[in-house]
């Protein structure tokens, strides 16, 4: 199974006890996976879902708030698919007309007012809406959570509900859907466990704390790496200079302080300047072996520039 599919099957076990926040996931379920035909000769409400869980839960749902049972169906993907798309039917004039009344799907302000009243509502409306159009990215690889709506006003309606959370999601345009999104893991995070996801909540934060060791190895590592090669290529360019001079005009010219300097430098070519210094008599300090490699390499140059003038 997908992590997607894991936080769903999570969701979906989760029947919230009063009647009205069973009311808002039910009416994030009719406005998000659902299609209610009133205008016809018989009316009906259907809510599709792929997942036997999710659809058991729409019945459930259905037959703890009204009281009736809903018709059940259940049918084959065309295709040769293996998985099968389930159907939750309401046909009956008066149960539709219960459904609507308590649901009010098609008047914004009645679904704000009866049904987003309350903070636990809206978290169950956020839930639902997940649940019958969601989908999220394996945070191994990367964070994106999404939710699919049919029109705009639905992606603005759920954007307006999450972000009185003070979680921004955003909205993008997919085809003739629209898409309320986000991709920060510490948003997805908090949103997760706004609807109750909270094994799922506790996965991502699992995979979070791995990737964020991970990457603070990585550049340690890359630090680490840089610096030695920043001193191998200091080490090699003091021991040219040592060399040049050795061979040019001898070491033995040097002063007392830059002769020992370059000779422990010769004898231990890969060690820091801060070991360097130890092996020192008496030792100094970084800056100090540093100071004294820097007069080293002027005096090199100096000889370089005079020898190359002689050799024109």
């Amino acid at each position: 199974m997908s992590f997607s599919s894991d936080v769903k099957e999570e969701l979906s076990r989760l029947i919230p006890k009063p009647v009205h926040c069973k009311s808002a996931e039910l009416a994030a379920a009719m406005m998000f996976a659902g299609e209610i035909g009133i205008g016809t000769e018989e009316k009906k409400i259907i809510i599709r879902t792929e997942q036997v869980i999710l659809a058991k839960k729409y019945f459930t749902l259905i037959k703890k708030i009204f009281g009736f049972n809903a018709v059940l169906n259940i049918r084959a993907q065309a295709g040769g698919q293996k998985s099968h798309q389930y159907s939750i039917i309401l046909k009956k004039d008066e149960e539709v007309r219960q459904v609507l009344e308590r649901v009010p799907v098609f008047s914004e302000d009645l679904l704000k007012e009866q049904i987003l009243g309350r903070d636990c509502c809206r978290r169950a409306f956020i839930r639902g809406a997940f649940l019958a159009a969601g989908s999220m990215s394996n945070p191994g690889k990367s964070y994106h959570l999404e939710i699919v709506c049919r029109q705009p006003h639905q992606a603005q309606l759920l954007q307006e509900v999450i972000e009185g959370y003070d979680l921004p999601a955003k909205i993008a345009r997919r085809k003739n859907r629209y898409i309320v999104y986000m991709k920060d893991s510490e948003r997805i995070f908090d949103l997760l466990n706004l609807m109750e996801a909270y094994r799922a909540s506790m996965e991502l934060e699992n995979v979070r704390i791995i990737k964020e060791m991970r990457n603070a190895a990585n550049r340690q590592y890359n630090c680490d790496a840089a610096n030695i090669n920043k001193l191998v290529k200091a080490a090699s360019k003091q021991i040219d200079d040592i060399r040049f001079l050795q061979e040019h005009m001898g070491l033995e010219n040097l002063s007392p302080n830059l002769y020992e300097a370059a000779a422990a430098r010769l004898e231990h070519p890969d060690v820091s300047l801060q070991e360097l210094g130890n092996y020192l008599n008496p030792p100094v300090g970084k800056s100090g072996v540093n100071h004294r490699l820097r007069k080293i390499g002027a005096i090199a140059d100096e000889l370089r520039a005079k020898t190359e003038e002689q050799s024109q």
